[in-house]
């Protein structure tokens, strides 16, 4: 959502609006704002890791958007977080959840911990000493519903005088309240929600809701000359780059599975259409040990040793995650033999391991939240060399290769994906094993390899030489950045990045691309702020896409070529570098944030370019206002140039005169409209009293951009206007 307080309040008050629906009686859905509060890392320590903040910052920086979801927004429910706030466990903190969210905001839903939460309260941050006192301290501070299972705890918990029966019933009241709401104890057909068909999810309205998504989010970087759009009709481009075909990056993590995804790749190969050749290569992997993987075909996998063999493997599917039975040991503990008595509910030949279950199972008569499967037979390389063999999973795997142990990996959050280097020679059968377990949440299981031999650089080089445009798609993918990973790649940990650059595969790539003579774009895919200042100074035009959705190709051909004129605006600050940056572990905002950002950044936040140009005029703004009343704020903007686009006006406040942990400048208005070419139209922002207060000073800026930037990434030529404004009492 980005890095301002007024952005992410703004985005989530509709968000949460969408997902619960206007019905005076009934929710749609129970949005969950999370996480409660001062949430970000590091990643590796967020089970014991205490936040340390000021009241400042907590008010200005940490809590609005908190506030916004739950009183403008109305969202039922809230998520506390993992780590301690000043001393207290988030889902054990009276101040958060009585005072705050419960005493000033009025919250009247519940409060759902973050999995595993509950159990850090005893086990991480030690500030109980058995699991009874964690779990009767969560639900007296306000924590209605656990996901873990320290709430099994709580009968004892009463028995041992921790809590009273009278304050679960709260809890209780609070959820079943909720699940009234839900229409949970209603026939359906007196829930309106209840007849939506399921349909209605992969809708064509949905696709083209999709579409709209990810053209509206990208952002244009640089546009040297007009290098963009690109000419239609060239003879040959080549796309480059490892995010180029990589699904991956469409989608990010914690996602649905679209049905028909649309890469760069595919997106530019259906709008350059079928007289322009467009030319592929991966160029090189994601990162230094993170191979691009492909899925092990059926031509390298057989049941047996023997002359009657089948391509593909022996697979055994079982109704229970530990094949016997008995509740699946994790993590770290393999499932071990089968006992005797133990039979597969059926057998199978599988011709690969590439599976999505999703949240379903193999077979309708199976648990989908309780299976296993077995899969045995041979693995036959193709050619002599180091393979990095392994999986891509979710829950549970663990792999043999040849009688040894290989990977194993274990995690409900993402699918994990784990590799080994192994020699492999050519025509030999080494056996193989593959063990998976499903508990929890969503099952997919892929069995994958990057094989040797592959000459990606040079491939591209060729690819690019012959090429009339070069399209260069780099960036990060949910493999590098994401949740509690374990990611064997400089400059990551546990999922957090340390250094803001691309990884140096892709960097050493981009620069070899960079010395040809002929038009050149890079398309940026990732889900954090990226430095690229070689880039910036060395190639034509950039375009930041994010992680897009599976319209995403599509969006980004339209940008490309023209048929969408791009508008979007960066929601975070790009930096130069990490060095620009305090500590990860401090959580002082300041030195971050365009709020606290003394520094010059790389992009500001707000940034973003068009294929056309936008004026302003007539800025009107009142001499003096009282603290106590709204204000309306008003300016023209025109469309000055040729081509039809779009403008986000963006309103900006600054306290003259002011030091210390005052912001330099916050959002505090924007937004986005559509002008034809000459076409003139007033904006108009109402500003509240608590916007405008305390008294004093303060200057209004109104324009496309954020004002005070004249690095290179400021040349834009959206202009901003500003007028002074005296706040009385």
């Amino acid at each position: 959502y980005g890095e301002d307080p007024y952005l992410t309040g703004r985005m989530a008050v509709q968000f949460i609006k969408g997902l619960q629906g206007d019905n005076p009686k009934y929710l749609k859905v129970v949005a969950t704002a999370k996480h409660f509060a001062v949430h970000s890392g590091p990643e590796p320590l967020r089970h014991s890791f205490d936040a340390h903040v000021d009241d400042a910052d907590l008010r200005e920086s940490y809590l609005p958007q908190f506030e916004a979801a739950v009183r403008e927004g109305g969202a039922f429910s809230v998520m506390c977080a993992y780590n301690r706030v000043n001393g207290d466990p988030a889902c054990a903190s009276p101040r958060l959840l009585g005072e705050i969210l419960r005493g000033a905001w009025g919250f009247p839903g519940y409060v759902v911990s973050d999995c595993g939460a509950v159990g850090d309260i005893y086990q991480g941050h030690k500030v109980a000493a058995t699991r009874e006192e964690a779990a009767a301290r969560a639900v007296k501070a306000g924590t209605d519903l656990e996901c873990g299972s320290e709430y099994a705890a709580l009968v004892p918990a009463v028995r041992q005088q921790l809590i009273t029966e009278a304050e679960i019933d709260t809890s209780l009241r609070r959820l079943l309240t909720a699940r009234f709401r839900l229409g949970m104890f209603d026939p359906p057909e007196r829930v309106p929600y209840a007849q939506i068909p399921y349909s209605v999810n992969d809708s064509p309205e949905h696709r083209a809701l999709a579409l709209e998504t990810a053209r509206k989010s990208i952002v244009l970087l640089k546009n040297e000359n007009g290098m963009l759009p690109l000419r239609k009709g060239l003879k040959t481009i080549a796309v480059i780059g490892p995010n180029a075909d990589n699904l991956d990056v469409l989608l990010g993590n914690y996602n649905g599975d679209p049905t028909e995804p649309v890469t760069p790749l595919e997106g530019i190969r259906r709008k350059a259409g079928p007289r322009t050749q467009v030319l592929y290569a991966q160029a090189s992997d994601l990162a230094e040990n993170m191979p691009t993987p492909e899925t092990v075909p059926s031509s390298a996998l057989f049941t047996s040793d023997g002359p009657d063999r089948k391509n593909g493997l022996q697979a055994e599917y079982f109704n229970t995650a530990n094949f016997n039975g008995r509740a699946y040991q994790a993590p770290g503990k393999p499932a071990g033999e089968i006992p005797a008595n133990s039979q597969p509910l059926f057998t199978r030949i599988d011709p690969q391991i590439a599976f999505r279950w999703w949240d379903g199972a193999p077979r309708a008569d199976m648990n989908d939240d309780n299976f296993g499967v077995r899969w045995t037979g041979y693995l036959a390389p193709t050619v002599t060399g180091k393979y990095q063999l392994g999986a891509i999973g979710m829950n549970a795997y663990e792999i043999s290769l040849d009688g040894k142990p290989l990977v194993s990996a274990d995690s409900i959050h993402e699918s994990n994906y784990r590799y080994e280097d192994v020699e492999l020679q050519a025509g030999k059968l080494y056996p193989i094993r593959v063990e998976f377990h499903e508990m929890v949440n969503d099952a997919d299981m892929r069995l994958v390899w990057a094989p040797p031999g592959r000459k990606l650089a040079d491939a591209a080089m060729e690819a690019a030489q012959k090429a009339d445009a070069v399209v260069l798609c780099l960036g990060l993918s949910p493999r590098l950045e994401g949740e509690e990973q374990k990611v064997p790649v400089p400059g990551f940990e546990g999922g957090d990045r340390i250094d803001l650059g691309l990884p140096p595969a892709q960097e050493a790539l981009l620069r070899k691309i960079a010395v040809l003579d002929k038009p050149l774009v890079l398309v940026l895919l990732n889900g954090s702020a990226l430095a690229v200042e070689w880039a910036r100074d060395h190639f034509p035009a950039i375009v930041e896409a994010w992680y897009p959705g599976e319209a995403g190709g599509t969006a980004i051909a339209d940008v490309l070529f023209g048929d969408y004129n791009p508008a979007g605006r960066l929601p975070v600050t790009f930096y130069k570098s990490a060095d620009q940056l305090p500590p990860f572990e401090d959580y002082d905002m300041k030195g971050r944030t365009y709020r606290y950002f003394q520094g010059e950044p790389l992009y500001p936040f707000g940034f973003g370019l068009s294929y056309t140009r936008f004026t302003y005029r007539l800025l009107t703004v009142p001499k003096t206002a009282s603290a106590k009343r709204e204000i309306r704020v008003q300016v023209e903007v025109q469309n000055a140039g040729k081509l039809a686009g779009e403008e986000v006006v963006q309103l900006y406040l600054k306290r003259r005169g002011e030091r210390g942990t005052v912001p330099i400048r916050s959002l505090e208005g924007f937004e986005r409209i559509a002008l034809r070419p000459g076409e003139k139209k007033f904006v108009e922002f109402t500003l509240t009293p608590r916007q405008l207060a305390p008294p004093g000073v303060v200057e209004i800026a109104v324009g496309g951009k954020q004002p005070g930037y004249r690095g290179a990434a400021d040349a834009s030529t959206t202009q901003v206007l500003t007028a002074d404004l005296t706040i009385t009492p």
